[in-house]
């Protein structure tokens, strides 16, 4: 398979990604722009270029390599000036020290496929599989496609992780290759939405109305994040739209609340992003119990992941 896509991340023995052990493929780039987003790093279209200073040397050798003249050796120390850097990752193929890192890099179908092979006995023991994440699968939907494929002709169960906001063509096909979809909702309100992921909701509602219409397997999940969207009102809301969609298919769908975290502060700092949830703190395991009271109010079959 000759098939390929941008990959930032193959994570291994993963276990909160779907039944079982899995390995979960991020795919590069996404059309949202969470301002709490636990993975930066695959928020954007192309890979782009992290920097450690902890770990620079100041050898050197990404001076020599970059073509733009980012990086500088003065007195000593590693001046690297960003707004100069076009991404080429010519300083990271230097960077012996793993100070500059590209995140993420062109994969075909078959070269994740051996990745994915090579825990085959994990998924075997436990249930589990392969989990196609980003970023947003959709943008890369030949890829994922094929990927998925694969999996499928393998004998691999197969998950999607999705936000929801894209055409129902592209994510129609990876539903039906998908034993499981995890879509998030995070919130009704279009302006609310808009203003948390700088787009309206209204193609994500629809698709979860589709989702649930076509029979898949699907679990609903909202990532709980201090004044977006972690009052009771919010919650139940959500959970209400489930439950009336959920009705229309005649089946219990189940909803996950997810809590945020700051563990992604510092991918921030290595991408040079402003890291704008910083003032957040996680919503108290009190807090949770009470949001997810309210999630299982309209009869959802709710739970804290």
């Amino acid at each position: 398979m000759s098939v390929s896509g941008t990959v930032f991340h193959i994570q291994r023995f993963s276990l909160h990604d779907g039944p079982g052990i899995r390995t979960t493929v991020f795919l590069q780039g996404c059309v949202l722009e969470c301002f709490w987003c636990h993975n930066p790093e695959g928020r954007a279209a192309r890979p782009a270029l992290r920097y450690f200073p902890d770990r620079c040397i100041a050898c050197g050798a990404c001076a020599m390599a970059c073509p733009r003249g980012a990086h500088v050796i003065r007195d000593g120390a590693h001046l690297f000036s960003r707004p100069l850097c076009r991404g080429t990752g010519a300083c990271a193929a230097a960077c012996f020290a793993g100070a500059l890192q590209m995140t993420g890099r062109r994969m075909t179908v078959d070269e994740v496929m051996r990745e994915v092979d090579a825990d085959r006995p994990f998924y075997a023991s436990s249930g589990g599989g392969l989990t196609l994440s980003g970023g947003e699968p959709s943008l890369h939907r030949n890829f994922a496609r094929a990927l998925l494929a694969a999996c499928r002709d393998a004998g691999t169960h197969t998950a999607l992780q999705t936000c929801g906001e894209c055409s129902w063509s592209a994510l129609a096909t990876l539903v039906h290759l998908s034993d499981l979809v995890m879509m998030d909702i995070k919130l009704l309100d279009s302006d609310r939405h808009r203003a948390a992921t700088g787009m309206g909701n209204e193609q994500v509602l629809a698709n979860a109305r589709r989702i649930a219409r076509s029979g898949a397997a699907v679990v609903f999940r909202t990532p709980v994040v201090p004044g977006v969207n972690d009052t009771p009102g919010d919650i139940a809301g959500i959970a209400a739209f489930i439950a009336d969609i959920a009705a229309a298919r005649g089946v219990a769908l189940r909803y996950e609340l997810m809590p945020f975290h700051s563990l992604a502060r510092d991918k921030y700092e290595s991408l040079g992003l402003e890291y704008r949830a910083a003032a957040l703190t996680p919503p108290s395991g009190e807090r949770m119990r009470a949001l997810l009271e309210a999630a299982q109010a309209p009869g959802v079959d709710a739970h804290i992941r």
